[in-house]
């Protein structure tokens, strides 16, 4: 009885070490685990829940498991807003903003996906088609502030431009000699 329940005992541990490699299971791929770092959990466990896509710019880009019927600016709040793009050389005036979102939602009879666009200068009222709107599954959120170009900006894409022609004649005129 003894020596039968040892080498049974011996079997399962046999069977457990050669299903395993290194600690992992051999049938488990290496990347299941990793997939859910992306994931952020806003609904509570036991609730029905969408899986949205927030991208573009916005502070927390990525995946959000978000309670059904989540509207656009409840996403944008867990998202925590749109990025402030400032840097060195010039403050940006948030009121001379404008914000563009596109919701791209699947379209189950195409197989394809359909999209709504809204703008908006930042400091105006959310149009009111945009605060109704409710997300679904698999919805895929993208997040645009655009500016007007400053005077910095069109100095920058001047100067490389004539340091790029001042090289290539002093190139040219080099191997000319």
């Amino acid at each position: 009885m003894r020596k039968s329940g040892l080498l049974l005992l011996l079997l399962v541990l046999l069977s457990i070490t050669i299903q395993t490699k290194n600690g992992k299971a051999q049938n488990i791929p290496d990347n299941l685990f990793r997939m859910a770092e992306g994931f952020v959990r806003i609904a509570e466990p036991g609730v029905f829940a969408d899986t949205l896509g927030i991208l573009g710019d916005v502070n927390a880009p990525g995946r959000y498991i978000v309670p059904r019927e989540t509207k656009v600016h409840e996403l944008l709040g867990y998202a925590r807003g749109a990025v402030q793009q400032r840097n060195i050389v010039q403050n940006i005036d948030w009121s001379k903003l404008r914000v563009e979102i596109t919701i791209s939602k699947p379209n189950p009879s195409t197989g394809g996906r359909t999209s709504q666009t809204f703008s908006f200068q930042y400091n105006e009222q959310y149009p009111e088609e945009f605060t109704e709107l409710s997300l679904g599954n698999d919805d895929i959120v993208s997040v645009e502030i655009k500016r007007k170009p400053a005077f910095v900006d069109w100095l920058r894409v001047v100067s490389s431009i004539v340091g790029t022609t001042a090289t290539a004649i002093i190139v040219v005129d080099r191997l000319s000699q």
